[in-house]
């Protein structure tokens, strides 16, 4: 997988893309990851890639023509599967999109910044757009690296144990169950006996138990969803 990221501060992204899960993918080779400074694509003399928004308005608008120019010299050198813009005003990103996109050979993701991107941009370029939640940041970078940490770490080879992204919340649709290690007794807290009771099927058992129970709890909407789709 390879996976283009366009940012007006490419500074930001930096730490995160070097460390963890996503550095040791991209020092194996399991995932190239390429940032472009947006303001190297644009015409204007002082390095502006924003403007004020057409009709009035606070703020400033991510301006077209360098958005356009990036992506289309990026398009000239690959085709790309997917053109991703994070925005607060899209539908919420989920495992099964993660799962989904993860399974693309290359990706671009456009980082917002400012009061927004000029919507031409988002018409003729853009073919996806996700939230990562019903809140405003500052920029596209944050939302980017949730992106781009999400893909990454179900790419083969990436996790040490095959399984594990199997097991996380939401690959089901639930909420994962209460996890323990040792010691089994610490300053009086006890592990569930069960988990040491080396019976695999109820421990199977107990551990679907209390997804469901942790879904009902804490997600409701998506406890409904469960129950719908049973019945």
């Amino acid at each position: 997988m390879r996976i283009d990221i366009i940012s007006a501060v490419p500074e930001l992204l930096k730490g995160p893309l070097d460390h963890s899960i996503v550095g040791r993918a991209r020092k194996s080779k399991k995932v190239e990851i390429v940032v472009h400074d947006l303001r190297s694509h644009t015409t204007d003399k002082h390095g502006k890639v924003d403007d004020y928004p057409f009709g009035g308005g606070a703020g400033l608008v991510m301006t077209p023509q360098p958005v356009f120019d990036c992506i289309g010299s990026l398009k000239k050198e690959r085709s790309y599967d997917a053109v991703i813009f994070p925005t607060p005003d899209a539908p919420v990103l989920d495992q099964q999109t993660v799962n989904k996109l993860s399974l693309l050979g290359n990706i671009i993701i456009l980082c917002g910044h400012y009061k927004g991107i000029d919507q031409r941009i988002r018409d003729e370029l853009i073919t996806l757009e996700v939230s990562i939640g019903d809140y405003v940041l500052s920029g596209g970078e944050l939302p980017a690296m949730i992106l781009v940490d999400s893909m990454v770490r179900l790419l083969p080879g990436v996790l040490g144990d095959a399984e594990s992204a199997l097991d996380d919340s939401h690959q089901d649709g639930l909420l994962s169950a209460p996890v323990y290690t040792r010691p089994a007794k610490f300053r009086g807290l006890n592990v569930p006996a069960v988990l040491t009771s080396g019976n695999h099927e109820k421990v199977r058992l107990w551990r679907e138990e209390k997804a469901l129970q942790r879904t009902r709890e804490i997600r409701p909407d998506l406890y409904r969803k469960i129950i719908n789709k049973s019945n």
